[in-house]
């Protein structure tokens, strides 16, 4: 059994998987982590006496006691692998001080994934560990997809656009190898990227995960004019800016109301609604500049929490991208259903749900093969 360990800035995910199963044979998620942790195991939520209290790897370690059978192999979700970590990889003393280093470029996502590589070497020292990679995927980018108007030597030192999600859009580019597709994942963090043939062309989240589409709590691309601004003028400190733009800010900033796209949709107050346009303009805005990249538009996949979930915000970034082919099965869409293109639509629309967990398994078991000299599944062309 292979068990996956995907932690989020509050939140560990934990599924057990037997070797190629698209399904785990056991799953259990931790949320609001440090807080009043709600637990659910297998779907269903679940009470319990006393609860995990501390931070990730406390309550990894509560976890790994209730696990229903004793893992050969731990995969690891790890948001940030920099420039060097083009595929996953088995841990080991040098990787673990390499991602060390990536802390400041993925603060809320890199020190959870960390403590939980470390609390699994101390439980099972022998056990071998796997880490996956949010940005691997788009290091298949042309170089000027990645750069930035810098100076050279701040180029050269790694200040380029890094990319993340890649564990939702992997499974996408696998599901559809071929064409021009663009992925869209709306969710609390939010990206799209544009897939040709399999490979990453170009996505909206850059150097850290606060780039591109309004997000949850997260404002996306804003004037670097504006945050000089808010320094100088607002008297702003970084620590302040950053839990401005991170925390207070998308949809909860615009709203004032709520972060959660149900409990704005169940709004009637202007604000809600403004937030809800605003948030879906700006995913057609960021399509628009990814269409030309891919050199047309074969085919929109929705991922994501809200991309699966969110009939209505779904419609309106269809009816933004009319001019791209796009034309929205209204029923088939009200439905969930996996095919959501209308007749006369030019191009696809699909709903392809996000599945990390399944990812990082069957990944950790390549890298395991490959280890072994076994054949592995393939990899995107």
């Amino acid at each position: 059994m292979i068990l996956v360990l995907n932690a989020g800035s509050f939140s560990l995910r934990c599924a057990l998987f037997r070797p190629g199963a698209d399904e785990p044979a056991w799953r259990a998620h931790v949320a609001d982590i440090g807080q009043a942790p709600t637990i659910s195991v297998d779907g269903v939520a679940v009470t319990v006496e006393r609860p995990p209290q501390g931070g990730h790897a406390a309550v990894a370690r509560w976890m790994f006691t209730r696990l229903p059978v004793p893992p050969s192999a731990v995969g690891h979700r790890v948001v940030h692998g920099g420039l060097r970590h083009a595929e996953p990889m088995r841990v080991d003393a040098d990787t673990l001080a390499a991602l060390e280093e990536l802390v400041p470029l993925a603060p809320a996502h890199q020190p959870q994934a960390l403590a939980c590589i470390r609390v699994v070497a101390e439980t099972w020292p022998d056990l071998p560990q796997v880490a996956c990679f949010d940005t691997a995927f788009h290091r298949s980018q042309d170089r000027l997809a990645q750069l930035y108007p810098l100076p050279r030597a701040l180029i050269d030192g790694g200040l380029v656009r890094f990319g993340f999600h890649g564990l939702s859009y992997a499974p996408v580019a696998r599901m559809i190898p071929r064409g021009q597709v663009l992925a869209a994942h709306p969710g609390y963090g939010a990206s799209l990227c544009a897939i040709r043939d399999g490979r990453s062309v170009a996505t909206t989240m850059g150097f850290t995960t606060l780039d591109g589409l309004m997000m949850g709590t997260r404002s996306g691309a804003v004037d670097p004019g504006l945050v000089l601004h808010l320094i100088r003028e607002r008297g702003l400190s970084p620590d302040a800016l950053a839990d401005l733009l991170n925390e207070r800010s998308g949809l909860l900033g615009v709203s004032g109301i709520s972060d959660d796209v149900r409990v704005l949709e169940a709004s009637t107050a202007v604000e809600a609604r403004e937030a809800l346009d605003l948030f879906a303009y700006r995913a057609v805005r960021d399509a628009g500049s990814l269409v030309p990249a891919l050199g047309g538009l074969d085919t929109l996949v929705f991922t994501g929490g809200i991309g699966e979930h969110a009939a209505g915000i779904r419609a309106s970034i269809c009816r933004g991208l009319a001019l791209a082919g796009i034309v929205l099965d209204e029923t088939a869409n009200a439905q969930g259903k996996a095919s959501i293109g209308g007749p006369a639509a030019v191009a696809a629309v699909r709903i392809i749900p996000a599945n990390e967990e399944r990812e990082i398994a069957l990944s950790s078991a390549d890298v395991l093969n490959e280890a072994r000299g076994r054949c592995s599944r393939p990899r995107p062309p």
